[in-house]
């Protein structure tokens, strides 16, 4: 699979309008958190609540040069705020983006892991662990949902309610789908799903701590990916820490490396 401008844009657009979506659906449920998003530079300026992970910009410079006056947007938009501006850098993205961070005392924070696999009808699934059982969340099930999932993420029983905050919009975002695992009829895991165009982006997966080493990451990557397909998307995407277990298992299931981004953010 080539990654081109053409490809990068449709996994980055993907991903921001994950984000809008979160943001959209973090408001209605939390007003007070003063969820906003703003279009600028072909890409979303997303703010989610003080000191939430999704307050980046994301898909700049993938439809043409930026300009100065562009980024100043995009710092005003976070200043107003109290925020610190926070650019994902696509590698692909236009160079004016490079060198506008750089004139403007962008440093370095995070890299990810971008991963993207083809999906077609023809593709042959690998063999579900026996002892794994993937449903989808219903809509009762929400705070079990986040809940699980929390206690995975977090490695404890009674997880922070900051965690559970953070988790809870992705049960209400237009177009996500979220999916538990049971092992022996408890629930051991969750994930969820989010489209685009086209796109499936999975994310939002963690497996409890007395369930781990048992298929369940397995389990809920292959039925997303299933249910992707049934969708109609024909690609799927996800993000990961480099040299992750994440990349390792999502690499088991024939995802690979697009390319890996940056976070940028004002010093």
């Amino acid at each position: 699979m080539f990654v081109g401008l053409a490809l990068a844009r449709r996994l980055e657009m993907a991903h921001a309008w994950r984000s809008v979506k979160y943001a959209r659906a973090q408001l209605v449920w939390q007003p007070e958190t003063h969820s906003t998003v703003k279009a600028v530079a072909g890409g979303f300026a997303v703010f989610a609540g003080d000191g939430s992970p999704l307050n980046r910009a994301v898909g700049l410079g993938l439809h043409g040069p930026i300009t100065q006056a562009d980024l100043e947007q995009v710092q005003e938009f976070y200043h107003s705020r109290n925020a610190a501006p926070r650019i994902d850098l696509c590698p692909l993205a236009d160079p004016s983006l490079l060198d506008l961070l750089n004139q403007n005392g962008y440093r370095l924070e995070h890299f990810f892991n971008v991963l993207a696999r083809p999906l077609s009808d023809g593709d042959v699934a690998l063999s579900m662990p026996a002892a794994v059982r993937i449903t989808q969340a219903a809509p009762e099930e929400a705070e079990l949902w986040i809940h699980t999932t929390a206690q995975g993420f977090t490695g404890k029983e009674n997880p922070p309610q900051a965690d559970l905050d953070i988790l809870a919009p992705n049960l209400r975002s237009a177009d996500a789908t979220c999916f538990f695992a049971w092992v022996n009829n408890q629930p051991a895991g969750g994930g969820a799903m989010f489209i685009q165009e086209g796109v499936a982006e999975l994310g939002g997966a963690s497996t409890r701590p007395a369930f781990r080493r048992r298929g369940v990451q397995m389990a809920l990557l292959q039925a997303r990916l299933a249910a992707a397909r049934k969708s109609g998307c024909d690609l799927a995407v996800s993000m990961t820490e480099p040299g992750s277990n994440s990349q390792r298992n999502l690499a088991r299931v024939g995802f690979r490396l697009a390319y890996t981004k940056t976070s940028m953010v004002k010093s």
